[in-house]
């Protein structure tokens, strides 16, 4: 009776050791793998490399600033120098970090397959959808693009996401899978000069005709304007807020994208001051509602 006791505790405690030990076994295999000697190389290879990409960005910020009509050329290299590093940097540390045969070429395939599969489903996703912004260029770096109700400028684009600068200095990123099924507006598209659209209204029974003039000109005179392209000013009859108006849309190009705001602020005030001279007044005319 014993004897089958004894039998019976053997069997079931067996099966939990030889779990630790093919455990332990597959610990000290992994260990023999990695090149420690290239672990401390690796670790001072990634720090300089990080060190060497924040130069690069201080490099960048300098030169952009100092010459602004190079500022999109610089960030669009920086863009791909800093992939260039990327994939230098990774490939680089793994080569020094694990001794490469057949084993270490069995064991990181079948890792990144199962990673690849659960964990690593979104992030390569993200990865192959940044390379196809990078190949179909939906945008570029320095793009002042809207998406999603964002509004800003793009100042990456990277591997797994892209990130946004706002006018109001928030920095949004977005995962590089969410540009493959929404659509993205992109106001200049690489270049510095962008349409800036400004509305205006007026009564139904005020001088149409000198409120197009006073608005084409403070268009054309305002320190931001692009001359190069036309300045269009646009009439139509329309609603506003139950008032019949007279829409008139002033359709110019800011010199820079950055100016964007100013640009607008600077037509607005002399807009708004002119039409105070020559008293051309706001809309007055209700729609009663039935």
């Amino acid at each position: 009776m014993f004897r089958l006791l004894a039998l019976l505790v053997a069997l079931s405690v067996s099966p939990v050791a030889f779990a630790e030990e093919l455990q332990i076994d597959n610990l000290h295999q992994f260990a023999s793998l990695i090149r420690w000697s290239g672990v401390a190389l690796s670790l001072i290879i990634m720090t300089g490399s990080w060190l060497f990409l924040r130069f690069i960005q201080s490099l960048v910020d300098g030169v952009s600033s100092q010459f602004a009509q190079r500022r999109m050329l610089m960030q669009k290299l920086q863009s791909f120098f800093q992939f260039f590093i990327y994939m230098t940097t990774a490939m680089t540390v793994f080569m020094l970090s694990f001794r490469v045969d057949d084993r270490v070429l069995a064991l990181i395939g079948g890792t990144i397959a199962v990673s690849v599969g659960f964990a690593l489903k979104d992030l390569t996703a993200s990865f192959i959808a940044g390379l196809t912004v990078m190949i179909d260029r939906p945008f570029q770096v320095g793009d002042r693009v809207t998406f999603e109700g964002h509004y800003g400028d793009i100042i990456t684009i990277g591997l797994r996401s892209v990130r946004m600068q706002t006018l109001n200095d928030d920095i949004i990123t977005i995962p590089n899978n969410k540009f493959l099924n929404d659509v993205t507006v992109s106001g200049n598209y690489g270049g510095l000069d962008m349409q800036v659209v400004i509305p205006f209204y007026i009564g139904m029974d005020q001088d149409i005709t000198k409120a197009r003039d006073i608005i084409q000109e403070a268009a054309s005179s305002s320190r931001y304007i692009h001359l190069p392209k036309p300045v269009v000013v646009l009439v139509k009859q329309t609603i506003t807020d139950n008032y019949l108006a007279i829409q008139l849309t002033c359709k110019a190009y800011v010199v820079d994208i950055k100016f964007e705001k100013l640009f607008e602020t600077d037509i607005t005030l002399r807009v708004m001051q002119e039409f105070r001279k020559e008293n051309i007044c706001p809309p007055s005319i209700a729609v009663m509602a039935r």
